[in-house]
């Protein structure tokens, strides 16, 4: 099977944690990329870094890369193939899945030492 193609986007993000019972801002809804989680025990947003939220803290600068989709679900070992040869680079990640597809968060400043290594190991990688 070949290797998937990702995609880098431009847009500058930060993960936020928030109280569990926190108002998740209406105008967050309206922003072309964001992620809401909420377990039991937390609730994250990530969003554009030029985005404001009053969050109890926050980790910027994360730049995601998206495996171009829509994926399948009988598609298996995508995630572990690609965060393991960025383990072995070194380069921290913080993972996302949709419905269709999943993103890998990779620090700004990492982005491009990703891009080489992903290719290295045979990905197609395209930039916004």
């Amino acid at each position: 099977m070949s290797k998937q193609t990702l995609q880098l986007h431009s847009t500058v993000l930060s993960i936020h944690s928030l109280d569990i019972d926190a108002d998740i801002p209406a105008a967050l809804l309206k922003l072309p990329l964001f992620f809401i989680s909420k377990t039991y025990d937390e609730l994250s947003i990530v969003c554009p870094s030029s985005f404001e939220i009053n969050s109890l803290d926050t980790e910027p600068n994360w730049q995601a890369l998206e495996v171009v989709g829509p994926l399948g679900f009988s598609l298996t070992g995508i995630m572990a193939n690609i965060s393991g040869v960025l383990a072995r680079a070194k380069i921290s990640i913080f993972s996302i899945s949709t419905y269709d597809t999943d993103y890998i968060l990779v620090k700004k400043q990492t982005a491009l030492q990703a891009i080489t290594e992903l290719k290295k190991d045979g990905y197609n990688v395209v930039a916004e």
